[in-house]
């Protein structure tokens, strides 16, 4: 600790769980800096992947339903994958099978342009499945 002092740097315990520990004599807000730097680097390379919704009511109309399926296409196109998502209300939860027709309608309307990924059983008053741009 003398000779960090001496020359103005710090001692930094690099392998702690080595018998005996190992120390270097560095500049710690260096180190800092560049562990930080190298943090920010490996995040750029870093690919996410984006997920946007397009939510369902049973009992949509017609011309809504085209609007929302517009919708999701161009999600689609951009890349994104997509997660529809139907939600029941009040006695809606009575007609699930209204839902499973309208999952099926969409799936149809989809086939062109994207695949199913993952299909999940109803989860508390929503039905959700993700799709994969083709």
């Amino acid at each position: 600790m003398d000779k960090a002092r001496n020359v103005n740097l710090d001692l930094v315990e690099v392998a702690p769980k080595a018998n005996p520990p190992v120390c270097k004599l560095m500049d710690f807000g260096k180190l800092k800096y560049d562990k930080k730097k190298k943090d920010q680097e490996s995040k750029k390379k870093q690919h996410v992947i984006k997920i946007k919704e397009v939510r369902f009511r049973p009992r949509i109309s017609d011309n809504d339903f085209d609007t929302k399926l517009k919708r999701a296409k161009k999600f689609l196109s951009m890349g994104f994958k997509l997660k529809i998502t139907i939600m029941f209300r009040g006695r809606e939860m009575a007609r699930q099978d209204l839902g499973e027709t309208l999952l099926e309608r969409i799936l149809e309307a989809l086939s062109d342009d994207a695949e199913m990924e993952k299909r999940s059983k109803l989860e508390g008053n929503r039905f959700a499945i993700i799709m994969n741009p083709k």
